[in-house]
């Protein structure tokens, strides 16, 4: 099967040696976000709400890009250096995805990129 690069304008660039989005077939394997905002590839100033809504915002226009979008996610996997916030993933989650919700792991890290507190990435299946 042939490789696509997914890339948009409209999510933050790679800052290392990846893609924004590979698809193979009809899966697409969305790279992890962090709050970056894409215009000026800065970090969203704010709460830790506003930067998973920053997350959710780059993971859809990367996939908005691929040819889906969030309800095409099948796995997300969440990566938070305080597992105390993963209630507030909960509760901005349910604003962007709809049940059936996709498989998910939330993960606790000791650091992130850019001090990021908060990062996702996800597989999308296309019909």
């Amino acid at each position: 099967m042939s490789r696509e690069i997914i890339r948009t304008d409209q999510a933050p660039q790679a800052i290392g040696t990846y893609s924004q989005a590979v698809k193979v077939g009809q899966t697409v394997y969305l790279s992890g976000q962090i709050p970056l905002v894409p215009e000026t590839m800065e970090m969203v100033e704010g709460d830790i709400e506003v930067q998973i809504r920053r997350v959710f915002d780059n993971l859809q226009a990367v996939a908005r890009a691929a040819g889906g979008g969030l309800a095409d996610v099948v796995k997300l996997n969440v990566f938070l250096t305080d597992l105390s916030h993963f209630p507030i993933v909960n509760q901005v989650m349910s604003e962007y995805f709809a049940e059936p919700y996709p498989a998910r792991a939330a993960i606790g890290v000791a650091a992130l990129p850019k001090d990021a507190d908060v990062e996702m990435d996800a597989v999308m299946e296309l019909s």
